[in-house]
């Protein structure tokens, strides 16, 4: 049984407390001053303190710096002041959360819940630095790039804390499992995770599923439904894309935020709420409050602790990484293990990765599917074109096009204006249209590959279902031009 030690110059504040305290299987003792509360830590170190901002001998804030709370105490700060400026401070000198007075049990439960002495939580995130040298693998995150491991020293700094977490990064960049490894890592890693794309949901349902509604409180509510909010009470809820969410919805989210109460959609009755929000876009937030899309209050209410993702082209190093963890995963699945071999490799840290992490996997996916042994070799991988294709040539105004015996013929489909093809080559006039050469790529890599459509659009990039619309088009191109 733990010892919860309340410091509170309200006398009858702090019994109340420490019968909460006792209630919740704590043994509780109280303290008025900062004096008095200094006196008890020495002869017995609490757990828990519940510390009061304002003492008659000093303040909350400064008293948490003191020498005799860093141990394995932890802090929760109480207050009928509180302010978010003074609640973010708190957090960052280390406070494991807070709660305003008055303090209700169920909030004070959900503190308790979630206690965990700070020796604790650095061993274990230590262990989790020691993983990402040994296996590239941070909670669900993979990489051992220095902009990943910055990352990584983030998520540790905060994944102790309760503030909100904004996360920011192009699509594919694995925005949802920085949400999943600070929850994870934090004290309410019992406590459910929910995730909610807030661009996915139709704005008419989506109060609905994030507050919740009565039976009858509209056309097809035939029963009581709970909200993301009641559901993940306790734990953490993650708002992807949340520059979606429509304006009058981001007003009554900044006041779940502010208050932790909310109602249902048809409810007159307040509930509280007690979730850690972290909050992704893959829109530069500042540009969507400039737009209209995001209201700025609602902005820096998110924003307190922001993480910035990379983009997979600026952690090349990572993608030797980021394949074996994927073709394993596949290869578990599937039951046959897959390697990529050395040029496949070199091809994948070339390319740019405009759809980052999740086009990698996907990429990946298909390689898999399409290779026949048990490696995978570049021809089933994306390029970036003619700048990632050594063959290919670009001549200069003025000089003749290549021909040999694979040229196309002309007056056809394949006479693609300025662009000529020789075995393995591609040679581009200067002023040939991006279509035309588009169009003499496309046929030149089907004949290479015998006609082979799957491997054709695999060496190409895109999907089989891209390459047959391409493919009819040329043909009513054709069609159109020998009916003239």
């Amino acid at each position: 049984m733990g010892l919860a030690l309340i410091v509170d110059d309200d006398a009858d504040a702090a019994d109340m407390l420490a019968a909460l305290c006792s209630a919740e299987g704590y043994h509780a003792a109280t303290a008025h001053t900062l004096e008095e509360a200094r006196r008890k830590m020495v002869l017995q170190p609490p757990d828990v303190v519940l510390l009061d901002l304002h003492l008659p001998d000093g303040n909350g804030l400064s008293f948490m710096s003191e020498q005799s709370l860093r141990s394995n105490t932890q802090v929760v700060l109480v207050t009928g002041h509180a302010t978010l400026e003074t609640s973010i401070q708190a957090l960052r000198l280390g406070a494991a959360d807070y709660l305003v007075k008055p303090v209700s049990l169920a909030q004070l439960r959900g503190v308790l819940s979630r206690v965990m002495p700070p020796s604790v939580m650095a061993a274990e995130i230590e262990s989790w630095r020691k993983t990402v040298d040994a296996t590239g693998r941070f909670g669900h995150l993979v990489g051992r790039s220095d902009c990943m491991r910055r990352v990584y020293e983030q998520i540790a700094r905060v994944a102790g804390t309760s503030v909100t977490v904004f996360v920011t990064g192009d699509s594919g960049t694995g925005k949802e499992l920085v949400a999943r490894t600070v929850h994870d890592l934090s004290r309410r890693r019992s406590q459910p995770f929910l995730a909610i794309n807030c661009g996915a949901i139709s704005p008419q349902l989506m109060e609905s599923e994030i507050f919740g509604h009565e039976k009858g409180s509209f056309t097809g509510a035939e029963r009581q439904h709970q909200g993301f909010f009641e559901r993940a009470h306790g734990g953490t809820l993650f708002l992807d894309e949340v520059t979606e969410m429509p304006m009058e919805l981001q007003v009554k989210l900044l006041r779940v935020l502010e208050t932790g109460t909310f109602m249902r959609v048809g409810s007159t009755v307040e509930r509280a709420t007690d979730v850690r929000i972290v909050a992704a876009t893959n829109r530069d937030p500042l540009a969507a409050v400039a737009g209209g899309t995001l209201r700025e209050d609602l902005f820096y209410r998110l924003n307190v602790f922001p993480i910035e993702l990379p983009p997979l082209r600026e952690r090349a190093e990572d993608i030797d990484l980021l394949s074996a963890h994927f073709l394993s995963a596949i290869g578990q699945k599937e039951g046959r293990a897959k390697r990529l071999e050395a040029a496949a490799l070199e091809r994948l840290e070339r390319y740019r990765w405009p759809g980052n992490v999740r086009e990698l996997r996907n990429v990946l996916q298909r390689a898999y599917v399409m290779a026949e042994g048990d490696t995978i070799t570049a021809q089933w991988l994306p390029t970036n074109g003619a700048d990632d294709a050594p063959a290919a040539a670009v001549a200069p105004p003025g000089a003749a096009a290549a021909s040999g015996p694979d040229a196309p013929s002309a007056g056809g489909p394949q006479d693609a204006g300025n662009a000529t093809a020789s075995s393995g080559q591609l040679r581009v006039d200067v002023g040939t249209s991006i279509a035309d050469v588009e169009q003499q790529l496309i046929l030149r890599t089907l004949r290479h590959f015998d006609n082979h459509k799957e491997r054709a659009a695999a060496a190409l990039g895109v999907s089989l279902k891209t390459l047959y619309n391409k493919l009819k088009a040329y043909e009513n191109m054709a069609a159109d031009s020998s009916t003239r």
